[in-house]
């Protein structure tokens, strides 16, 4: 047990070493105010351009399958939930004004949608079609998908798995562990680190998320009723969505409990309309 301890503290020690504690975004109504820590060899921008170049080949894929909509009806509902959505980001991140957005809809029953880094948005139709998302709940979807890349959660993820990989081979070369030592050191870096805080980024999102939707104009109320749909179509298998978003009580109750914080938000926007 006392190695465990002395490898969970090294892997954070390490972790700090090379970190820059940051807070990507404000706290908005919602108050999200966790310090984040970032590697600094890896910059927004350079995260950025990776995932533009990964973005462009989804894209180049799905338009030779003849799968890329930008014409139709539904594209033109997806294009305008996000087009409202984005004008709120400055909100909590002024810069994200200036950022290369992008929104594309793929034709396809998959049950997803995400936003990367530098606000890049793919759309599954099969989410809204398969799920009959009202725009209302289709803007709990985005706005959450959008609070990830504001936070920029998958640079902060990035940077854990850097430091546990690299506390993890110092703490081998360091304590002379062998294989059953490396075993130990990955258990004890991955509950000791890693995985607490994926549930914290999940809260965050859902939170920034829910008060973009209100600022938007968009229903509070409807990130209920979106994960009770999502809730009912996990029973055949769970969906994309919910194999990196899961559901929960907690995170109901959470949702419920800071629906009050942003109503004046949604009706003083319904009310400018």
């Amino acid at each position: 047990m006392n190695r465990v301890l002395r490898l969970a503290g090294l892997a954070g020690a390490l972790l700090l070493a090379g970190c820059q504690a940051v807070n990507t975004t404000s706290a908005g109504a919602v108050g999200v105010e966790r310090k984040q820590y970032m590697f600094t060899m890896l910059s927004s921008q350079e995260l950025n351009q990776m995932y533009a170049q990964s973005y462009q080949q989804t894209l180049s894929k799905a338009a030779s399958a003849g799968k890329l909509d930008k014409n139709s009806a539904l594209a033109r509902r997806v294009s305008n939930v996000t087009r409202r959505l984005i004008a709120q980001t400055p909100v909590f991140r002024p810069d994200a004004a200036g950022w290369n957005w992008e929104t594309n809809l793929i034709a396809s029953d998959e049950l997803n949608a995400n936003v990367g880094p530098g606000g890049k948005i793919i759309v599954y139709s099969g989410l809204i079609e398969k799920l009959n998302l009202t725009d209302d709940e289709l803007a709990a979807v985005l706005g959450h998908e959008i609070a990830h890349a504001l936070r920029e959660h998958s640079r902060e993820a990035m940077s854990k798995a850097y430091g546990a990989e690299l506390a993890k081979q110092t703490a081998v070369a360091l304590l002379g562990l062998g294989q059953a030592g490396g075993q130990l050191a990955d258990a004890a870096v991955q509950y000791g680190m890693t995985l607490p805080n994926s549930r914290g980024n999940e809260n965050e999102a859902d939170l920034i998320g829910l008060e973009l939707a209100a600022r938007a104009g968009y229903d509070p109320n409807a990130t209920i009723t979106l994960w009770n749909k999502m809730a009912r179509a996990s029973n055949g298998g769970p969906p994309e969505f919910l194999s990196t978003h899961p559901s929960s009580s907690t995170r109901m109750a959470n949702l419920k409990a800071a629906i009050p914080r942003v109503m004046p938000l949604y009706q003083q926007t319904r009310g400018q309309r």
